[in-house]
């Protein structure tokens, strides 16, 4: 990301602090007010993600600004989108990893319904330390330190599969469980994982079969947080997608992949040969 634009963005989320202190509102409240997720407005305010019209205009109305202030605020929001976008992601640069997973980790926190499809890699909340440390490590520039920080706080996060009260659900295509990385032995040990998950009474896990045709021919992954927000996932990075409409798609979506894919006893069958699957490549071959 090009310096000027994370000036631009620096300075919006700047401006729209010092008005939610000068309306003597927490991060928390205005969330709730405007609707929108509590990390969206923290990374807003920090300058890490830049608002769309829709969601910029939540927060003015939350915020109960008079014209000027709206206007102003707005016009920020237009010079962060008039700005040069480099190639390079700052947050890259300084190898906190934040473009990819960091995003996502923080705003399941407060989800009490997470539904997440995907087609390559397996889903955050599913993943081992291993798995979760080579996704982390794919990332450009990355450092050994933010690598170690980022699996920790992802397998911290997964810590809300268990809690009470809340749902998730996971669809994923077989081709997921047969894209892997590093070694035969690791794979054992994630779809072990996902095997003990799969048992929990807070957990959907289900597979569309490559025997199945997918509904929709799918190009990227994606999650949902509860009924109002969407993390689309991409090589360079994730985007909150907070757009009523936005999300209703992908909401259809995700209905759609989940009546294609099979659960309970028969996800738990295919996972154990997929397992038999990956012993045979950890076995060396007999002569």
């Amino acid at each position: 990301m090009g310096s000027e634009r994370r000036e631009r963005m620096k300075a919006l989320g700047a401006r729209l602090r010092g008005l939610r202190a000068d309306a003597g509102l927490t991060g928390a409240v205005l969330a709730q007010r405007a609707g929108v997720g509590q990390p969206t407005v923290s990374k807003v305010e920090n300058g890490r993600m830049v608002p769309s019209v829709d969601v910029l205009g939540r927060l003015s109305r939350a915020l109960d600004l008079d014209e000027v202030s709206s206007r102003e605020v707005h016009d920020l929001l237009v010079a962060v989108e008039a700005a040069p976008d480099g190639d390079t992601d700052a947050d890259e640069v300084s190898g906190d990893l934040a473009p990819v997973g960091v995003v996502l980790d923080d705003v399941v926190r407060s989800a009490r319904l997470i539904r997440s499809f995907q087609c390559v890699v397996l889903p955050a909340m599913l993943q081992s330390a291993e798995y979760a440390r080579h996704v982390f490590d794919s990332v450009p520039k990355a450092s050994p330190e933010a690598v170690g920080r980022a699996v920790a706080a992802r397998v911290e996060r997964q810590g809300l599969l268990y809690e009470p009260g809340r749902e998730s659900v996971f669809v994923l295509t077989e081709g997921v469980l047969r894209t892997w990385p590093g070694s035969p032995a690791l794979m054992l040990a994630q779809v072990d994982r996902l095997l003990a998950v799969e048992s929990l009474s807070t957990v959907r896990l289900g597979v569309i079969p490559w025997r199945r045709p997918v509904p929709v021919m799918p190009r990227h992954g994606f999650t949902l947080c509860d009924r109002e927000t969407a993390v689309v996932e991409s090589f360079r990075g994730e985007r909150v997608v907070e757009d009523v409409p936005q999300v209703a798609a992908y909401e259809d979506l995700f209905s759609r992949f989940e009546a294609a894919a099979v659960f309970g006893s028969e996800v738990r069958e295919l996972l154990l040969q997929v397992m038999t699957d990956f012993r045979d490549l950890d076995t060396p071959a007999t002569r």
